[in-house]
């Protein structure tokens, strides 16, 4: 399976970043996927109403993103709780590739979401990129899945090093490879061909 996680704070060294190189870990222990990171530190997308991306002119980082994102079968979100919220970095880059120019990213896929936080947090941004990018699917006509199954990397630096290794309580350990695991097998199941073509 080709997976692609997004790291979707724009800060150096950040806890995302942390997160989703130990989760890249995680899914490459198998050696049955090939797993890309996207780090959002060189994050370069206009805002909504100041710009738009150009499918024919990408910068490195947009061309970066879309490749990884284009070629995958899974896509896992992970964000940074800010403010009760999710950084507008992550729901922005919906915004402006959930148009017709990028619609294939929003095709034929599954969608997972995790919240990253310092502390006890991060349930909300996984809900509010639940949302947008659900609303993008419809919007669409797409047909992706989001799997259920969120992940709150709680108390983040204390439980992973800047590399992304695991120095922390074994519940952490545990609780990330039972969303890994969930998350392949909504996956797995989406990826299998309808039994009902959709006309």
């Amino acid at each position: 399976m080709n997976i692609a996680i997004i790291s979707t704070s724009s800060r150096s060294n950040s806890n995302t970043l942390r997160f989703t190189k130990f989760l890249k870990n995680v899914l490459n222990e198998s050696g049955e996927h090939e797993v890309s990171l996207v780090d959002f530190e060189q994050y370069d997308i206009p805002y909504v109403g100041q710009g738009s991306v150009d499918k024919d002119n990408l910068t490195p980082f947009q061309q970066e993103l879309i490749s990884a994102w284009s070629v995958a079968d899974l896509v896992i979100f992970a964000a940074p709780e800010y403010n009760w919220t999710a950084p507008p970095q992550a729901t922005n880059t919906v915004h402006q590739l959930g148009g017709p120019a990028f619609k294939h990213l929003f095709d034929n896929k599954t969608f997972a979401m995790a919240g990253v936080s310092a502390g006890r947090g991060g349930r909300q941004p996984a809900l509010d990129m639940t949302t947008v990018v659900n609303k993008i699917i419809s919007f669409t006509n797409c047909y992706s899945v989001i799997s259920p199954k969120l992940y709150e990397s709680h108390d983040t630096p204390a439980n992973l090093d800047a590399d992304g290794n695991f120095v922390g309580h074994e519940v952490y350990d545990r609780t990330v490879r039972a969303f890994v695991e969930y998350t392949l097998n909504v996956a797995q199941r989406w990826l299998q061909p309808s039994l009902v073509e959709v006309k």
